[in-house]
């Protein structure tokens, strides 16, 4: 386990069109009602927050909240569909470390985990959403960048170099992931970036992989979806608008419905 002491950083101010939530304190899996229980509960990951934030937009948009944002509309829209229970690794500006996320997933019983970015890369040209899952070796030299820059994010909690794990310790990892969990993993990877693609503009092969730390959990299904590149401007502007927002989180819950239904009735899934 990692030590935890303060890595100190200066980052710009917040915007405020896009503030930081207040906390929600809430805990389903303990006070929901019998029949209730027996829902699956899904696991949201907005990624980075507190000290850490994340990729910052050409303009100064913080991933962060970008991140939490999309995902509290996720679970207002899983939540009104009646079908789920969600928890969140986070629901207000504070740092968790990536182990510590899968823990929360696993100490949940969540039946499905899904973690939310918007990273940035250095070609300012590159755009669109993308859908990882874990894997020893990434399918690609961006993804294996992307892998290496959202792994990184725990340098806020140690101070410690660069955060991110070794190779050997990536191939670990994957290779402790249960085959049927890799294989709804990629059920569910295919279901979103189906769902995406009728309403957001995708990345070339937009089903990646590469050895994300948050998606190690070896029984839970997980994918990591990158809404958009912070570094392309129109990247950018669609993920500060609500309304832009409220169209991914609303293909995010057609996924999510369609995994679901896909691992109930062992069918492939639809077009």
């Amino acid at each position: 386990m990692l030590t935890r002491r303060v890595f100190q950083r200066t980052v710009m101010p917040a915007l405020a069109s896009l503030p930081t939530l207040a906390a929600v304190a809430f805990n389903e899996a303990a006070s929901a009602a019998p029949v209730r229980s027996k829902l699956p509960l899904v696991m949201l990951d907005p990624g980075h927050g507190g000290m850490d934030p994340g990729a910052i937009g050409v303009s100064g948009t913080f991933e962060k909240y970008i991140a939490i944002n999309t995902a509290m509309e996720l679970r207002r829209q899983l939540l009104a569909s009646g079908r789920y229970r969600v928890a969140m690794t986070r629901t207000r500006d504070v740092f968790i470390p990536l182990d510590q996320r899968v823990v929360d997933a696993q100490r949940n019983g969540a039946s499905l985990f899904v973690s939310m970015h918007a990273d940035a890369i250095a070609d300012p040209a590159v755009r669109g959403a993308s859908v990882y899952t874990l894997a020893s070796h990434p399918s690609d030299a961006q993804s294996a960048m992307l892998a290496q820059s959202e792994n990184a994010a725990d340098r806020f909690a140690s101070g410690q170099g660069s955060g991110a794990p070794s190779a050997a310790v990536t191939n670990i990892l994957a290779s402790l992931v249960r085959r049927e969990t890799r294989t709804e993993s990629a059920l569910m990877q295919r279901a979103v970036v189906d769902s995406l693609a009728r309403n957001v503009p995708l990345l070339v092969n937009p089903a990646r992989h590469a050895g994300f730390i948050v998606l190690q959990s070896a029984e839970i299904p997980s994918v990591l979806v990158e809404m958009g590149f912070m570094s392309n401007r129109a990247d950018e502007a669609a993920l500060r608008q609500p309304a832009h927002r409220a169209v991914v989180a609303a293909a995010l819950k057609g996924a999510v419905d369609r995994y679901f239904a896909a691992v109930a009735t062992g069918a492939p899934l639809g077009g």
